[in-house]
Formats: structure tokens, sequence, C-alpha cells
């Protein structure tokens, strides 16, 4: 399916930007676009308005080496509340609780939970795995205290996008494989589940918001050595064994090169005998939920997120 107009105009826009060749000037160029203060600016040219919801609250949770930064939001009602833990995109090397605050605020609205944003550690200042253990230990945290702040543990979910769906991804392994706590559901937005790049969708949309130069730059700013592409709880397509995950919904874009393994990491839940969706929204690309003020397909994805998550929560 042809692209979009708007998308076509965002690639564009990025074709018109040479990508840096050193991986530092790279990181930079991430970082600053990323930050809040930008973020904030853009908003407003942009005429964005901020969803409503009962209240917003910034925390400092017990991490595995020092304390994480994270944002509560708290749908209106009374309560207790179902949770999804959120974990922002950026590559693993940048993103903040600033860039994922209107999606988080708009799943708080509209699916009625409590929505966890967690601002991990980010590479390459802390390789892998310790935005992963981060995100493991945020999980268990809120499940240990949900009650506090009105909320259910047994309704618990994890959920992310890009390299945040890669973490929410390897959590729903990891408290498997550790015994808990016991999670309801999996939201993976365009997941990168692997590091291979020679899939059908690399091959047609390599410079779709995303190039494999550039992807080859953060895989590495984000791994201690090129080995580590190959661990499980790096990749995790590469997981021997899937049986006993929760369910899951996996939302991909037609023009995204990560696309395949996302839509792979789907197919091999459905054989391990879990339940799972994939949703392509065609026409996409990498991101594209980001977009909701232009693009109608963000809104319908949006609306699929949210429906999914009421609907297993209130089961």
């Amino acid at each position: 399916m042809p692209l979009d107009p708007y998308t076509q105009s965002l690639l564009d826009q990025a074709a018109a930007q040479s990508l840096p060749e050193d991986p530092q000037v790279l990181l930079a160029a991430l970082r600053a676009s990323t930050n809040p203060q930008v973020i904030k600016q853009a908003r407003q040219a942009l005429g964005s308005e901020t969803v409503p919801v009962a209240r917003v609250e910034d925390l400092t949770l017990p991490g595995p080496v020092g304390d994480i930064p994270a944002r509560l939001y708290t749908p209106e009602g009374m309560g207790p509340f179902p949770v999804l833990v959120f974990f922002h995109g950026g590559g693993w090397v940048a993103g903040n609780l600033e860039t994922h605050d209107p999606m988080c605020r708009y799943l708080c609205r509209e699916a009625g939970c409590l929505v966890l944003s967690v601002d991990y550690r980010l590479a390459p200042e802390h390789k892998f795995p310790a935005g992963l253990q981060d995100c493991y230990a945020a999980t268990c945290w809120v499940a240990a205290h949900a009650a506090e702040f009105h909320g259910d543990s047994t309704r618990l979910a994890v959920g992310g996008d890009s390299g945040g769906g890669n973490f929410a991804a390897v959590v729903a392994q990891m408290v498997r494989d550790q015994g808990g706590p016991t999670l309801a559901f999996q939201l993976l937005l365009w997941p990168i589940a692997d590091f291979q790049l020679t899939t059908p969708s690399w091959q047609a949309y390599d410079g779709y918001m995303m190039t494999r130069q550039g992807f080859i730059m953060a895989r590495d700013l984000y791994l201690n050595h090129e080995d580590e592409q190959w661990q499980p709880y790096a990749a995790p397509l590469l997981a021997p064994d899937l049986h006993g995950l929760p369910p899951a919904l996996i939302i991909t874009a037609e023009c995204d090169p990560v696309r395949d393994g996302g839509e792979q990491y789907g197919q091999r839940l459905l054989a391990a005998g879990v339940p799972a969706s994939v949703s392509r929204y065609a026409g996409m690309i990498h991101g594209f939920m980001h977009y909701v003020i232009a693009l109608p397909q963000a809104r319908q994805a949006l609306a699929e997120v949210s429906h999914a998550l009421h609907t297993v929560f209130a089961k």
C-alpha cells in the first residue's frame, strides 16, 4: 500500500538530513531531539492538547543500583485500578518520561488503568542489561506495592514501543523464568524483537525512519559486544521457549524495517499456545502512533490498544 501523504512528508524531512557517521554525534542528535524543553516547544507549535487524567505524579522507585525515576498516571474513579507498566522507546539510548507522556495519558484515560512510565537507565552510559534490569525491578515493585496507590496487582500488564517493546517482551520472559509476578498482558508496539537485518521488511523499507547504519550504531551503543545480540534477553525472538507467557497484542507498521521481527514473535507466541494478536497498519511507519494529531491510523491504533487493555483487564 502507498505511504500515507503525511508519513511521506516525514520521510522526506528525514531524508533531507544526513545521518552522522560518528555514533557519538548520532547519540547527541537523538538526545537533543528528545530534550524535554524541545518536546514542549514542539507540542506548543503543533497546538496539541494534553489529555486530562485524574492525577499525574512523579515517583522514585528502588532499582538494582540506585533510584529509578517514574511517572504514575491515575484515571478517574475509585479503583482498585489495573496497572500498565510502560517502557518508552528510543533505541535504548534516548527517550524519557516526556517523549511518551501523551501516549501514557491516553492509555490511562481510555483503558481506565494506572500507567507507570519507567525512566530506565540509557546506553551507552549504562549498557545491556542495565535498562532491562530497571524495567524488571519496576515491574516487581509495582506488583508488591500496587495497593498503596489503589492498584490491583492481579491485573498487571507490561508494554512499550520500539526498544521499550523489546524490554516489555523480555520482562514478560523474565517474570516467567524467575517465578513472578504474574502478568495479565503484554503490549508490544512495533517492538525490536531481534537484530537481524536480512528480513523482507529490512530489504523493502531500509531508510523509512530507520536506517541499517543507524540501527547498527544504536545496537552497538546498547550492547557490550556484538555477540550479545544472540542472547534471548537482548533479542526476545531468540528465546528457545515461549510457553507460559501472558497474552499479547503486537502492533506493527507496514513500512517499518523491524516489522517482520515483531510479527515473527507474534507467530511464535501463537505456536507456543499463547493468545496473541498481531495488527499491521498499512502504509504506516515506525512510531506512527505518536502522530495522533495528523494520522487517523494513529488514533485507530490507540483505540485498538485501549480496547485490548480494557478487555483483558475486565476479565
